[in-house]
């Protein structure tokens, strides 16, 4: 069996199988089994799905850590922005990379097609002369778990 060892810090933001996790502290955890993870600046919040290419992201970002019930519709919205965004460029090789990113999404492999998708925001940014999304906060205070 294989695993996957992350070091993350206090702070950082992680969701894995649709569940959100803030860690308190600096720690080092291992993945022993498969699980849908991103963490720290992959996560793109709902405020930040502000351009075309970040909402295919964040749609592809729901269709892979999404819950249940909202990963068929997150892969059917990433879809309908993917055309979308293919029929507004002239950029084949932003069309390329759309359409890799959404058969890796078709095949399950959302994380490969996230990381495409980051490529393209990448080529947004450059064209439109916008500034990169700035990561999530880390300073946001502790929950207690409680309310």
């Amino acid at each position: 069996m294989s695993t996957l060892v992350l070091e993350l810090r206090q702070g950082d933001l992680m969701v894995v199988n649709g569940a959100p996790i803030r860690f308190r502290n600096r720690t080092r955890i291992e993945l022993a089994a498969k699980a849908r993870f991103l963490f720290g600046k992959q996560i793109m919040p709902p405020d930040g799905a502000n351009t075309p290419a970040r909402r295919i992201y964040f749609a592809l970002q729901t269709a892979y850590i999404g819950s249940d019930d909202e990963r068929a519709p997150g892969l059917e919205a990433a879809r309908q922005r993917i055309r979308e965004f293919m029929d507004a460029t002239t950029s084949l090789a932003v069309r390329e990379m759309l359409a890799r990113a959404m058969h890796a999404a078709e095949m399950d492999d959302c994380y490969s097609a996230l990381k495409i998708a980051r490529r393209v925001m990448r080529h947004e940014e450059e064209v439109l002369g916008i500034p990169p999304l700035a990561p999530p906060r880390r300073d946001l205070p502790a929950q207690d778990g409680h309310g």
